[in-house]
């Protein structure tokens, strides 16, 4: 068969060889003095596996690097290593068995001390402890082990071929973490760990001075950063908190920061806010959609401990599926996007938007809302409104929805629409926001945190980290449902379960040709949007802002916005 990885051959090099050519020549290492960058959603660690969301993974991107990364356009590109392995060059083996990554040479920690191939096993270690809850466990899928074979030489071995091996140390959210600074934190500790987990010792540009969790995060250069000319910064401030629109402005009008971050605002408030200012919009549209799930456990009080788990029993009513195709059919997705996300916002019909090879047709009515439709649906199931009241019930189940999301002014306003059109089909909806530092947070303790997820319905966006969606399609399957067992962490937020689907996971860790890869990869998609407990709305183009001088910025959508940090610099 055609091997996947020598497809893939040219695209990776050639983005390994784009990633190390600065723009423009910097001046001194840290002569362009401070950089302030605002996420509106706060941080609350700098571990990204004990998150998995774009606050804490890209803060964390200052610090903490894998071994190869995606650009702005998707591509692979080398990180901590001189190249990417590959069937040609001897670094994927004949049998698709094993991958070798060969550690830059030099390649210290901020502490001075080596990195070494040791590091890399701890962490593939650390991840897939069954009991540490790691949110990035579907990026060491398929991996049977890591050995380290000197100190720089790391071969991850598959328990069966494994035709696209870029998932194990690959991309922002799998980062290499110094086993020495995380040795005590496996398993159930790991979330203990404070130290280690606001102040994590790392190879990237930046060390953390000071971390308040949900504020702000202080960063100086690393004293043992491999380019002796790189970052230009030297300082960085990521101040959290507040909403878009203050973001926006601070960044397009006053210039009080040079960077803010995913500007999610409706179109006729951000072209209010960009005219004449001293920043700028920048937009780059990749995998990313706005999503509701729909919970399939039961988030009722009274569980307790069981609440929203597996052990709770299944959702009273969304876990028939024609109540969730009902509140699909019920929204007009074409008026969403024109009206509160404009030109950075398209229909959204699939869990998978792009690139075009992944992209599935089967779900393209979801584009024509269609009441008449939904109601129908409700009534064959036997959903109707016994009591008069307005809201239809079955078996004293009354359709009565809690749905939440982070506080932010196009979601209020989304849910506002969704609330009226679910009206109308005879569902009765609550609506409920959450400060976006905590609902996105990865606090186990927290109550209102989307792992958690004690609700009916919630919204909010995700994507897939480089062009194969592999990892990003594995997150659905059913060892990545959160529970307190995992410490609340994993991105099968639903609690979506199915062996089929299982199945097809394996399928496609196998899948040798592009052709393969993208048929499976349509059926996997099919499968989730088919079910009615994940519903896209939107497949959004992320616009962050940025101040007109700062140079340098690769604006990217596949990674972490801020992953060529060390190339940005003050421009003219």
């Amino acid at each position: 068969m055609t091997k996947f990885t020598a497809l893939m051959t040219g695209a990776a090099l050639t983005g390994a060889t784009l990633a190390l050519v600065p723009l423009a020549a910097a001046a001194e290492r840290g002569a362009d003095g401070d950089l302030r960058i605002l996420y509106w959603q706060a941080a609350s660690t700098m571990n990204p596996y004990l998150s998995g969301i774009a606050k804490e993974v890209e803060a964390a991107s200052l610090v903490l690097e894998p071994l190869a990364r995606f650009d702005e356009n998707g591509a692979l590109v080398a990180w901590l290593v001189d190249e990417i392995p590959t069937l040609e060059n001897g670094g994927v083996s004949e049998d698709l068995e094993s991958i070798t990554w060969v550690l830059r040479d030099g390649l210290t920690w901020s502490d001075g001390s080596p990195v070494t191939a040791d590091d890399a096993v701890f962490t593939w270690k650390y991840c897939t402890d069954p009991d540490g809850g790691c949110a990035a466990l579907s990026q060491f899928g398929g991996v049977a082990d890591v050995i380290a074979k000197d100190a720089r030489t790391i071969e991850v071995i598959f328990s069966e071929p494994k035709p696209y091996p870029y998932t194990a140390f690959v991309s922002s959210e799998a980062p290499i973490l110094q086993a020495a600074q995380f040795a005590d934190c496996l398993g159930t500790r790991a979330s203990q760990c404070t130290e280690a987990n606001t102040k994590p010792i790392g190879t990237g540009p930046y060390v953390v001075d000071d971390f308040r969790p949900n504020d702000v995060i202080t960063f100086s250069m690393n004293p043992n950063f491999r380019f002796d000319d790189k970052p230009a910064f030297a300082n960085v401030t990521i101040k959290g908190g507040g909403d878009t629109t203050s973001a926006a402005r601070a960044v397009l009008q006053t210039g009080e920061v040079d960077y803010a971050w995913n500007l999610q605002l409706a179109p006729d408030v951000l072209a209010g806010l960009k005219e004449g200012g001293p920043g700028e919009v920048i937009t780059n549209y990749g995998s990313a959609v706005e999503f509701l799930y729909l919970n399939q456990t039961n988030p009722a009080p009274d569980l307790g401990d069981a609440r929203a788990t597996q052990d709770g029993g299944a959702h009273p009513f969304l876990s028939d599926p024609a109540v969730g195709q009902a509140l699909s059919l019920a929204i007009d997705r074409g008026l969403i996007a024109e009206l509160l996300y404009g030109d950075a916002g398209q229909i959204g019909c699939n869990v998978v938007p792009a690139p075009a090879l992944y992209v599935s047709s089967a779900n393209d009515s979801c584009a024509v809302q269609d009441l008449d439709a939904a109601r129908a649906l409700l009534d064959g199931a036997g959903w109707t409104d016994t009591d008069g009241d307005g809201i239809r019930d079955k078996d004293g189940v009354k359709l009565s929805i809690l749905y939440q999301t982070s506080t932010n002014a196009v979601r209020q306003d989304t849910q506002s629409l969704i609330k009226d059109w679910w009206s109308q089909i005879g569902i009765e909806t609550e609506l409920r926001n959450i400060e976006a530092s905590v609902f996105f947070g990865g606090d186990p303790g927290s109550p209102d945190t989307r792992q958690k997820f004690f609700a009916d319905v919630q919204m909010y966006t995700d994507n897939s980290k480089g062009q194969d969606p592999e990892a990003f399609l594995s997150n659905w399957t059913c060892a990545n449902i959160p529970s307190p067992q995992t410490q609340w962490q994993g991105n099968n937020i639903q609690r979506f379960c199915s062996e089929e689907y299982d199945a097809l996971s394996v399928v496609l860790r196998r899948a040798g040709t592009l052709e393969e890869r993208g048929r499976i990869a349509r059926e996997m998609n099919d499968m989730l949007v088919q079910s009615y407990t994940i519903v896209p709305l939107v497949h959004r183009g992320i616009a962050s802002g940025k101040a007109k001088s700062l140079a340098g910025v690769r604006m990217n959508s596949w990674d972490s916005q801020i992953w060529n940090i060390m190339d940005w610099y003050r421009g003219p």
